[in-house]
């Protein structure tokens, strides 16, 4: 079975989907995202510096806008038998298995990367990235500390990504150091993205959502939450709501995609980074059933 992945923040690039702008379709989705956003979007994703792409109003909506309309373009040629996005990701693939209109779907993007601005300013926090280490014993010490500090994002076996307040982050790293992680890396974002200090983002972001028109997409898309995937409408909308605080269960989703018999992942939008995650799960999935064989 064929599976589209759609990746998320930290994928963009300059010059960023400017071979699409060619295309006449491309170019009118493109010219009706400037109109919406209120500026032009296109020329910052084509031209812009890194630090450019890097702002908070521009970063989210040029990777939707990029995975988007890479799908339309594909026309015919894009037949998902499932779909995935990596949080922000989520985003495009609705949009893309038509659950979402366009319109709605920037709309969304564009609401939820204001929502999350506002909650990164009322208290400072940060994300660190862990490596080496089993989930099941960053779960334990993340667990252990006062502050706030919670898995984020399991991107693959032996990453895991934690997410929380400056002092539980530090907190953190110190006690999975000493735990055996090979790296604590502290992260240079904005905010503790997927964590409890979202909610007021969380809050701001569930109207939205709640007053937007979510159809049954035309293939099951497997949400960050649970790893699991739907069709319902009200399933895929709580799921949304619930993704800015709960953790992107990249590892679990990839695993059940593959149980479910999806067997050939093309990565939708800029990058490449999650057919690497997608290689490093497969790998385990594959050693682990060599072991049971």
């Amino acid at each position: 079975m064929k599976a589209y992945i759609f990746p998320g923040q930290g994928a963009q690039f300059s010059g960023m989907g400017k071979d699409l702008y060619e295309n006449p379709m491309a170019k009118e989705l493109f010219e009706q995202a400037n109109e919406i956003i209120g500026f032009r979007i296109s020329d910052v994703m084509f031209n812009g510096t890194d630090q450019e792409l890097k702002q908070t109003n521009v970063t989210q909506p040029a990777i939707f806008l990029h995975s988007v309309i890479l799908a339309k373009v594909l026309g015919s040629d894009f037949k998902p038998e499932m779909v995935a996005g990596h949080s922000l990701g989520e985003f495009s693939a609705l949009v893309a298995a038509n659950a979402l209109s366009f319109e709605d779907g920037l709309k969304l993007v564009i609401s939820r990367a204001n929502a999350m601005q506002k909650a990164c300013e009322l208290q400072p926090s940060t994300m660190a990235a862990i490596l080496g280490l089993d989930d099941e014993v960053v779960e334990e010490i993340c667990a252990s500390i006062e502050n706030v500090v919670v898995p984020a994002n399991y991107n693959c076996p032996g990453q895991l990504v934690i997410s929380g307040s400056i002092e539980g982050i530090d907190e953190a790293c110190e006690k999975l150091t000493v735990a055996g992680a090979k790296r604590a890396l502290k992260l240079n974002v904005g905010g503790a993205f997927h964590s409890p200090l979202m909610q007021p983002a969380k809050i701001e972001l569930q109207e939205a959502i709640e007053n937007t028109i979510i159809s049954v997409p035309i293939c099951p898309i497997y949400q960050n939450v649970n790893a699991k995937p739907t069709t319902d409408s009200a399933t895929i909308k709580q799921n949304l709501i619930a993704q800015l605080t709960g953790a992107v269960r990249w590892t679990q989703t990839v695993k059940n995609m593959i149980a479910d018999g999806g067997t050939e992942f093309v990565e939708v939008g800029p990058g490449s980074v999650l057919q690497g995650l997608v290689r490093k799960v497969n790998r385990e999935v594959q050693t682990s059933s060599a072991a049971v064989l």
